[in-house]
């Protein structure tokens, strides 16, 4: 009687338990065999992103620790590959599939359901895929969603209009160096803040002024802003309402407890408000980030590339909350 052949194998970063980058573990496991109605991606490249870092360190806004471990898993990772985002190839596709094909190079956006830190996933056809853009090597691609497809929800709710001046704190990161791009796209006029290192980058990005956190209060000139869209839990909506213009919104992006009590309050002292709480995670975005890549409105901003065996290494460079963009890993070459 014939045993059945062995299943393919493939390389993958797990995260067993919670703690520092020391607890990333590179494996051998069984390669996904996508469903009919899916493909499978052979990952050129990934990212390690600000939500890697939170699910492997459980280093969570004040108030959701526990919301948090109830959500990803008590005492460790329901999900051990993490990885939000990919670029890669297709190498199979289901029975059911017709708009893909073997050899399509495409960026992927699993989102909260993560596993891109392996070198294939089967992701459905109909989900968060895109085209890779042309113009972009693998390593850019897989650095487009995480911080764009937050830049786009965000800037969706608050409902940002041509004119309308927004602030954004935070500009250098993979969200902040998207808000200020598709700002700027939008006809908002962006003013960044960032660190004495990355003025440069976020006046390069098309913000039109950009202030040295270091140098300048970036709320003490008495400027005031549409939109305020703090990535890094910065200001809270007391200090920035003076800062609003009427009608204004405070964009409370890193989603902290208190910003999400004051995004349930109605509009107040002139119709201000807060819109908090997490991006959707919509397939049209893909499809939206992917065009504007292609036609050079949106461009990715890597801060280190690592190799795949250096997964630890990359988490320990996002975990300094020092970056500038994306932290990209490459899975895979030609």
């Amino acid at each position: 009687m014939s045993s059945a052949p062995p299943a393919a194998l493939m390389r993958a970063h797990l995260c067993r338990r919670y703690g520092g980058p020391d607890v990333i573990e590179l494996a051998e496991i069984p390669r996904p065999v996508p469903k009919d109605d899916e493909v499978l991606i052979r990952i050129r490249a990934t990212t390690v992103s600000a939500g890697d870092w939170r699910v492997r360190s459980l280093a969570m806004p004040p108030g959701f620790a526990l919301i948090a471990r109830l959500a990803l898993g008590l005492t460790r990772p329901r999900q051990p590959i993490l990885g939000t985002e990919l670029a890669g190839v297709i190498e199979r596709v289901g029975a059911r599939v017709t708009a893909w094909r073997v050899g399509d190079a495409v960026i992927g956006f699993p989102g909260g359901a993560m596993g891109c830190h392996a070198e294939y996933r089967a992701m459905a056809a109909n989900g968060a895929l895109a085209p890779k853009p042309a113009n972009l090597d693998f390593e850019e691609a897989a650095s487009l969603c995480f911080g764009g497809t937050t830049a786009l929800h965000f800037l969706r709710k608050a409902a940002i209009k041509p004119g309308e001046s927004l602030l954004v704190i935070g500009a250098a990161g993979s969200v902040g160096g998207a808000l200020v791009q598709l700002g700027r796209h939008f006809d908002a006029v962006v003013t960044g803040v960032t660190s004495s290192a990355h003025v440069e980058l976020v006046a390069s990005l098309g913000a039109t002024v950009v202030i040295d956190h270091k140098r300048q209060d970036m709320l003490a000139a008495g400027a005031t802003y549409d939109v305020i869209a703090d990535t890094a839990d910065t200001i809270p909506f007391a200090r920035a309402k003076a800062a609003l213009n009427p009608g204004g919104r405070l964009l409370a992006i890193a989603g902290i407890m208190g910003a999400m009590v004051e995004s349930l309050l109605p509009p107040r002292d002139g119709g201000k408000r807060v819109i908090a709480g997490p991006a959707a995670e919509r397939a049209e975005d893909v499809l939206t980030l992917a065009d504007l890549a292609s036609r050079g409105v949106l461009r990715p901003v890597i801060d280190s590339r690592y190799r795949f065996e250096d997964m630890r290494a990359a988490h320990a460079r996002v975990e300094t909350r020092r970056k500038a963009g994306s932290v990209v890993v490459t899975v895979a070459q030609d």
